[in-house]
């Protein structure tokens, strides 16, 4: 049976009804709003349950998880009031259905090993660089976690001399945030796509801000593969999905800064299922979390 799908980002909200195959059906996308309460994510999922039923739902959502609970904890680029109300039991008792909670970028990890880019591979890692930047690991075709969400690069320290500042984390530095922030500091009134446009033109202001925000992310990828060695590296989110105009300044950073002595390079590229790596990930995700995973994926 399909399972209810939903990634919920701090830009828009996506949900789906995904088949054992992680094919979707019944997909729905409106803007994340910034009202008080999660009243509208529940009824764009009540939306998609109306297509018919399946066996539960499962909630990927921009911020730590704790899975033993099924809460989220801490999630900056969601409106504050949102966080009591994103846990299992809540959302199970309001749709009626069992609802598992999960990091937006460990269900896309999941997503992208079972059905996307990394799907010929044993050691996956998703790095997303959209609103914030996240990263999820599958290994051995288990999740890395442990009693919370981890892998939370995003907030990893990059810069300590901006630390009085407050701004010296990955996402500060190297997110479409980042991106648009820097760029009014530059003059330049313009969304992350705008730059792009204007650093492809050969606007001297966009290319300082895009090679910058773009370095701290391939830094990132390169901090991902020094801590987990993974086969594969993909990549996804707004920006993360430009191609290779990311893509390259990644593979550049990881062959001069990443683990020595591979006898493969690790593979950099952009997550097959594109934005909807998380939607699809949602029907293995129980497997993804269960021993009877890893035999599987070590049979490839």
């Amino acid at each position: 049976m399909a399972v209810l799908a939903v990634d919920l980002g701090g830009t828009s909200m996506r949900a789906a009804r995904t088949e054992a195959d992680g094919a979707l059906r019944h997909r729905c996308e409106l803007p994340t709003p910034r009202t008080p309460r999660a009243g509208p994510l529940v009824e764009l999922m009540e939306e998609v349950l109306a297509a018919g039923a399946v066996e539960g739902a499962v909630v990927g959502v921009p911020g730590r998880v704790e899975y033993g609970t099924g809460r989220l904890e801490h999630a900056p680029n969601l409106p504050p009031g949102w966080v009591d109300e994103l846990c299992e039991d809540e959302l199970g008792d309001r749709l009626g259905i069992d609802v598992a909670l999960a990091n937006d970028a460990d269900l896309a990890a999941v997503g992208e090993a079972w059905f996307g880019a990394g799907r010929h591979h044993r050691d996956v890692a998703y790095v997303t660089v959209s609103t914030g930047i996240g990263a999820g690991v599958v290994t051995g075709g288990l999740l890395v976690h442990g009693r919370r969400s981890l892998v939370e690069v995003g907030h990893t320290i990059i810069d300590w001399r901006g630390v009085p500042s407050g701004r010296a984390t990955v996402e500060q530095l190297g997110s479409g945030t980042a991106l648009r922030v820097l760029a009014a500091e530059a003059g330049l009134a313009a969304d992350g796509q705008e730059v792009e446009r204007r650093w492809r033109a050969g606007d001297p202001v966009a290319t300082a801000v895009w090679e910058a925000v773009v370095a701290v992310a391939a830094t990132a990828v390169v901090n991902v593969a020094q801590l987990f060695v993974p086969e594969i590296i993909v990549v996804g989110g707004g920006v993360g999905l430009v191609g290779e105009a990311v893509l390259g300044p990644m593979r550049d950073l990881l062959a001069r800064w990443g683990p020595a002595g591979l006898p493969e390079p690790i593979e950099v590229v952009n997550a097959a299922l594109g934005d909807d790596a998380a939607l699809a990930g949602a029907a293995a995700w129980r497997r993804a979390f269960s021993p009877a995973a890893a035999s599987r994926m070590s049979s490839r």
